[in-house]
């Protein structure tokens, strides 16, 4: 079929690459247009916190945004300060419609320090909490301390403010289309080392285009369809460019290798397709079931990033099997002109005579010592992954600076407990006793107070406010939900705020994840299992993917969690890895390191098909994708690096962890210990029962090759 295709491709590329110019320029418009359309919110339906949140945000405007805190200090005492009072006041009209509370509002201690001398407001801003909404922070302090006597001092924290102190502490960073220029640039230099020729090098940058173009394209469609995250568009940019580069690369490393092999133009299109086409397919395949799989959590936002970064691999497969050779047939043999390099830092063919090839050899005599150096780097890392804390950071470890972080800090002073930033709040509905409520919650262990303002009234419902005594965050926070809905139990009243809607982010995502995995690990095994015709094979992948994974969770709780090194993005040890974050790195990483696992075996099976030698396969396998497939990997890690200059920290964690992912796969996985254990598994690589064949549909019928002697 592919080969087909081929034929049809060469016949038609000059149709072809015009509709594909007009699909692009369109797709350019598309993307202007969706940047309208972007899914800007976390729900999480069903889920109790979550659900009361909804009903507090109908009957009180507000409830589903964290609030802000204006601390005053004074050298007096602060409840006796009508300055304080008043700037109170002036603090809350600068967001309209916010629901309030303090001392003065309830002639509650809980919002004073034990020795009077600071005293704290909470702003809860009204409406949705969306991506690019603003706390406010700094025109709220300006406002409050308008007229403040001297010796009185205020600053505004809170969860949002000191999420953007996080955020511009770094003084911002790229756009989308800015970082997506930027990666271009870097996979530009790459490709520059890896082809040597002008008309080589671009054309993988032209393919890139057209795919993220074209998948903007249809993710605008889909927006109408179903709502779509905003996080989507960063991953069109990056991984588009990313895994379009990967696919484009290997189908001209196959084109080239066939045009030096004397073959005419079309033969060598028809032998490119055949074979680089077919990892194409098979490739991008395992990368769409990866973020396919993300469809499995019951989380409306992430199951939009699973569908439309679906959409990511799948245009660039279609651009790499008709677009690409449109190209590679109209250029021909000029893909070789214009040399922008000396030919001797370029391939000159043959690469099992080069260094990959002598590091193939090695491998092959050296098969123990190899995998057990590869093994002893992977467990090093594994161990620290499996000490993964998926959570919300504590507010404490939120870097950056101005009002968030001095006001922050003034609470600490005042030895007020950080779970002011991030309280309860305690819907009451159908008439309730929210003072009892109130008093109740009081008494819990680990609860620092409860109040019931007066004011939160709406009808027959009304609100509970509760400080836990510790962080949203901090390791305790889940038993103190556990006494609070225990000791609600039987009455009109339901446990919600930040902390509890985290808690079943978490339980939502990791409650559903051994799903997700088996999802992925069926799909990938039918997909392997029929290209590479084996059962071994596609196990080894599978499992190696999952060691290369855990190995780069390793690499963020190393660097971000224990905060080794971490300062080179201006960030301290977080403590804990934002809940989202791992999961993103696991369907992303698991198909994009699927991308060279396929690469390389499809290789190793084709020479395999070849000489009927599992080590002579191993080389020209290894030594024909070496080089492919670390710079494809640069490529891709220099694309996360580029999104690792976004600001904020979580950005900053995803991205280097796709990168440092990438990296270690194609260097530690690849280049070690997948050639290694194929050695020391000899034949059995290529077992596969008679009726695992008839149960995938794989032709009996394929000869066999005959077996080779192999020389250890």
């Amino acid at each position: 079929m592919l080969a087909r295709l081929a034929h049809t491709v060469a016949r038609h590329r000059r149709a072809i690459i015009v509709v594909w110019v007009v699909l692009t320029l369109f797709g350019g418009f598309a993307a202007g247009q969706v940047s309208k359309r972007w899914y800007q919110s976390f729900s999480i339906p069903g889920k109790s916190a979550y659900e009361a949140n909804q009903r507090t945000l109908k009957a009180f405007g507000s409830g589903v945004r964290p609030p802000n805190v204006v601390v005053f200090h004074t050298s007096g005492d602060a409840t006796k300060s009508n300055a304080i009072k008043q700037a109170m006041q002036r603090a809350a009209d600068t967001m309209p419609g916010a629901r309030t509370s303090s001392y003065f509002s309830t002639g509650s201690l809980i919002y004073v320090s034990r020795d009077r001398h600071t005293a704290f407001e909470e702003v809860y801003p009204p409406g949705l909490a969306k991506f690019d909404t603003k706390s406010g922070a700094d025109r709220m302090r300006a406002a409050a301390a308008a007229g403040l006597p001297a010796g009185t001092t205020v600053q505004v924290t809170g969860h949002d403010p000191l999420e953007e102190a996080s955020t511009h502490g770094g003084g911002g960073g790229p756009s989308v289309l800015l970082e997506a220029v930027i990666g271009g640039l870097g996979a530009l230099v790459i490709l520059l080392f890896v082809f040597g020729t002008l008309p080589a090098v671009l054309m993988p940058i032209a393919v890139a285009i057209a795919s993220i173009l074209n998948t903007f394209t249809l993710v605008w469609a889909l927006t109408y369809i179903t709502n779509v995250s905003i996080i989507v568009q960063f991953l069109i940019a990056l991984v588009g460019l990313g895994v379009a580069i990967d696919y484009a690369l290997l189908m001209i490393f196959r084109f080239r290798d066939e045009l030096r092999e004397g073959e005419d133009v079309e033969t060598a299109l028809v032998e490119t397709m055949t074979h680089a086409g077919r990892s194409v397919i098979v490739s991008g395949s395992t990368v769409a079931v990866g973020l396919l799989s993300l469809i499995v959590i019951p989380l409306p936002f992430i199951r939009s990033i699973g569908i439309g970064g679906m959409l990511i691999p799948t245009v660039s497969v279609i651009t790499a099997i008709t677009l690409l050779p449109a190209l590679l047939a109209t250029l021909g043999t000029r893909i070789n002109s214009v040399r922008v390099l000396p030919k001797r830092l370029v391939d000159r063919g043959h690469p099992e005579d080069g260094a990959w090839g002598r590091w193939a050899r090695f491998v092959l005599r050296r098969p123990w010592p190899v995998a057990i150096a590869g093994l002893a780097i992977v467990g090093v890392l594994v161990g620290l992954g499996t000490q993964l804390n998926p959570n919300e950071s504590q507010l404490k470890n939120f870097p950056g600076n101005g009002t968030a972080i001095a006001g922050r800090q003034m609470l600490a002073d005042a030895g007020i407990s950080p779970g002011v930033m991030k309280p309860f709040d305690v819907l009451v509905e159908n008439g309730g006793n929210a003072q009892a409520v109130a008093t109740k919650l009081s008494k819990i262990q680990g609860m620092a107070g409860a109040a019931a303002p007066p004011s939160w009234r709406s009808g027959s419902d009304s609100i509970v406010e509760a400080f836990p005594a510790i962080d949203g965050a901090a390791p305790g926070i889940q038993g103190i939900i556990n006494r609070a809905n225990d000791t609600l139990t039987g009455t009109q009243a339901t446990l919600a705020g930040v902390p509890a809607v985290d808690r079943d982010f978490v339980h939502a995502v990791y409650g559903n994840f051994p799903y997700v995995l088996a999802f992925v690990l069926v799909l990938t095994l039918i997909l392997l299992a029929r290209a590479f015709r084996s059962i071994v094979l596609p196990i080894k992948a599978a499992l190696l993917n999952l060691v290369s994974l855990a190995a780069a969770f390793g690499i963020v709780v190393f660097i971000f969690q224990e905060g080794h090194g971490s300062s080179l993005w201006n960030i301290t040890a977080t403590q804990a890895i934002t809940a989202w974050i791992p999961l993103m790195i696991f369907a992303f990483l698991y198909g994009l390191s699927m991308d060279y696992e396929v690469f390389m075996l499809s290789r190793m099976r084709e020479a395999y098909d070849e000489t009927g030698s599992t080590n002579r396969a191993i080389e020209l396998g290894l030594a024909r994708t070496g080089k492919l497939v670390t710079s494809a990997a640069l490529i891709l890690m220099f694309a996360f690096l580029v999104l690792s200059s976004s600001p904020g920290f979580e950005i900053k964690e995803f991205a280097i962890g796709l990168a440092a992912g990438i990296i270690f796969d194609a260097t530690v996985i690849r280049a070690l210990l997948v050639p290694a254990l194929m050695r020391l598994l000899g034949d059995a690589n290529w077992w596969m029962p008679h009726w695992t064949r008839r149960a995938l549909f794989i032709p009996s019928r394929e000869p066999s090759p005959e077996p080779a002697i192999d020389k250890a």
